[in-house]
């Protein structure tokens, strides 16, 4: 799985405010205890201190320590019966005054034999959703909230489907392809006119993927685009970051491709994303208002037939058709 540096950076930062509140929160609730009982605190104190007094004094001997911790362990049992009995009285649970990690895969270091533990995934799925909220609409866009009453039921005969039944089947792809994902497995191409839903699913599997703990980057074809350039020409430190974000996350979404000034750089870049994502099984959704159909295929000469035959090959091809919804939605206002 991988990881985008910056989110898993401030994903620790607030990972360690809450490990640091917890102990902040424990050491105030013990400390309340021992005022209340200060026999506690002289029985916690003693059996943290004798273990290692009794074994330094042994060895410094050169004597078997093992005589000596016999005899402390009878008389740490005693010490905490003595324990039991005092927090029994008060009414507390016997282990109130033990510090217990949060999570106990990892005891709150956030990493798991070497390896990002879950407890810390969480952490990272929060600030990444952030990160993709500053671009879509994660709180009203899911897939919980996608309407198909905005397609027409008529048939339409040149596609053989009404734009209702297609959606229902785009809908189901878009969600298996959420709920199964893998970073290896597989790409998809919305497309169709404005106005369809083609951001709105995009947004709904960014969120449903993010919540799984993988990492994603949304953006813009222009934005993107604008990043590669960026960092050939050194423009700004962040750029080599960026382009490693990109290319290197476990699911690209790029959307609003063509709108972008189509020039040799530019077809170059996409070549570039395409191929590389494609060559490590890194997943990939294109989102784009231009057709690819043996009629009309936009996108072989926008760009090049290479790509174009690239993604007839390796992507799913979702098509939206119907009426802009932006539009509907203003008509029945």
């Amino acid at each position: 799985m991988a990881y985008d540096g910056k989110i898993l950076r401030r994903a620790l930062q607030k990972f360690e405010e809450d490990k640091r509140e917890r102990e902040a929160a424990f050491q105030s609730r013990q400390e309340t205890i021992y005022r209340r009982q200060p026999r506690l605190r002289q029985i916690d104190a003693e059996l943290t201190s004798t273990v290692s007094r009794i074994i330094a004094s042994a060895l410094r001997r050169g004597t078997d320590p093992l005589p000596a911790v016999e005899v402390l362990r009878d008389e740490n049992l005693n010490l905490q019966a003595e324990k039991k009995a005092l927090l029994e009285r008060m009414g507390l649970q016997e282990d109130c005054l033990e510090e217990r990690p949060a999570c106990p895969l990892c005891g709150d270091t956030g990493y798991r034999n070497g390896q990002v533990c879950r407890c810390l995934r969480q952490y990272y799925a929060r600030e990444q959703k952030k990160e993709l909220s500053q671009m879509l609409d994660l709180g009203g866009q899911s897939f919980e909230t996608f309407s198909l009453n905005w397609y027409s039921e008529e048939y339409n005969p040149t596609l053989g489907i009404s734009a209702r039944e297609n959606m229902e089947w785009v809908y189901h792809q878009c969600r298996r392809y959420a709920d199964n994902f893998t970073p290896g497995g597989g790409n998809l191409l919305l497309t169709g006119e404005p106005g369809l839903g083609k951001t709105f699913l995009s947004a709904a599997i960014a969120r449903e993927v993010s919540d799984q703990g993988f990492s994603v980057v949304y953006d813009t074809a222009t934005r993107i685009f604008q990043r590669f350039e960026d960092q050939k020409f050194g423009r700004e430190e962040r750029d080599e970051a960026d382009i490693s974000r990109i290319l290197s996350c476990d699911l690209l979404i790029l959307d609003d491709l063509g709108t972008e000034m189509t020039t040799a750089f530019v077809q170059s870049a996409l070549y570039q994303i395409i191929s590389t994502r494609l060559m490590e099984r890194r997943a990939t959704i294109l989102s784009t208002n231009l057709k690819i159909d043996e009629r009309n295929n936009e996108i072989a000469r926008r760009y090049t037939p290479q790509i174009a035959s690239r993604i007839e090959g390796e992507y799913q091809i979702l098509p939206f058709f119907g009426e802009d919804i932006r539009k509907l939605k203003k008509e029945r206002q």
